[in-house]
Parts: structure tokens; sequence; C-alpha cells
């Protein structure tokens, strides 16, 4: 039996969201003047409750106004493993740090599966010591990257379809493989039902509700850290 602990990220293992802080990172170093171009994207994210605009819009229009309509990938993975090493450093729960290595000396496969771009999350994942990252995936360009996504957003019943690509490309048959599922957010509620143990992480109030209904675990890296 195969074991796998897959895990969100943003307020999962960290423990404030990374994609509007990585766009301000990235300007700052790239193109500062960009910074001008800040208030058109938290615009853009107001519209985002109001059902105006969803989430891959809104992550297009971030990376269109922060970083240009395309980046040289080279310079733009410069900057995301400096953010990534920041984000190590200032933003992750020990608790989730704690619980990774338990994970790990449990021996399972681990596995980040997250909305936030590929370019970025991948290193993060790196250097927690996951095997697989997978994450939103933007769209290449010759040698740059383009403010485009690739596919649809790895956020809600698209995250379990990336997981499930994942499996079959790697031949790993469901029934064979015993899987734990961490994430704070109510709209991963298709990975928990698919894993063997879903544990509700950081839960808001919805999730919490949800966990009690179902019987999930609860793990609180908050107040683990407290």
């Amino acid at each position: 039996m195969k074991k796998l602990a897959i895990y969100d990220m943003d307020r999962t293992i960290t423990r404030r969201a990374t994609f509007t802080p990585f766009l301000i990172f990235a300007a700052l170093r790239l193109n500062p003047l960009r910074l001008l171009l800040l208030p058109l994207f938290l615009t853009a994210l107001l519209g985002y409750p109001l059902g105006l605009v969803d989430r891959k819009t809104l992550k297009q229009i971030g990376f269109r106004l922060m970083l240009g309509r395309t980046i040289d990938r080279a310079r733009l993975d410069d900057v995301a493993n400096a953010f990534a090493a920041r984000t190590l450093e200032r933003n992750v729960y020990p608790a989730a740090r704690a619980q990774i290595a338990a994970d790990r000396a449990d021996g399972c496969t681990l596995v980040m599966a997250t909305a936030s771009p590929d370019f970025y999350a991948r290193h993060i994942g790196d250097m927690l010591g996951f095997e697989v990252t997978i994450a939103t995936r933007q769209t290449q360009s010759g040698a740059s990257w383009s403010h485009l996504i690739d596919g649809p957003n790895c956020y809600g019943a698209s995250k379990l379809d990336y997981v499930t690509a994942w499996f079959i490309g790697q031949n790993v048959q469901r029934e064979k493989a015993d899987i734990r599922f961490y994430s704070d957010h109510p709209s991963d509620a298709p990975v928990f039902e698919w894993a063997d143990k879903a544990i509700a992480t950081n839960p808001n109030r919805k999730l919490r509700m949800m966990a009690q209904l179902k019987g999930w675990d609860i793990l609180d890296c908050k107040v683990s850290a407290a």
C-alpha cells in the first residue's frame, strides 16, 4: 500500500495567502514602477466576492499588471526562489512543518496540491521537502512565461482532477494507495471526500462545521503554534 500525504499550501501550511505578496515582491525586484498598477489589481480583487471575476481571471490580471504580458522564465525563477526562501522564513506554521515531518517519518510520499502558480509553489514545495508539487500552470511562450494560465485553475473540483491526473501519470492505482489530505478551505471538499483520511487544517467556521458533520480530523496549527 502506497501512503501519500497531500497538502494544500495557502493558509494550510502558510499563515497568509501568497499570490498578492508574490506579485508585490516580484514587482519590487523586476520593475518597481509596476507597483503603480497595484490599485487596479486590488480593484479587481473586490470584484471576486461579487461574482464579477473568477479566480483564474484574477490571477491572469494580477500577472499581467505586476509582471507584464510575458516574462523571461529564468528571471522569474530567480525571484520565485527568493520569495520561497522568504516564505519559509516568515510565513510557515511551525506546527505545519512538524506535521509534514511526521508524515515523512511515517513513510508518506509528500505531495503539495495548491491553486498557487507553479513557478513559485514548486520552490516552496522543494524547500519543505515535498516530492511532488501540483499547482496552477502558466502558459509557456518560448523562453518566457505568459500571463495566461494553461488549463484550469487548480482549485475546487479542478484540484481533484489535477491530482487524479498525476496518479494516472505515475501509474498509481487508487485502491492501492492510502491518502491523507490537509486543507484549510471548504472548496477542497472534492479532495477531502476522495481521500482516505481528511484533515481540516486551520479551518474557518464553515469547514469546521463540515468536518464535525462528516467526522473529519481537525488540525489547528494556529493553536499548536501558540
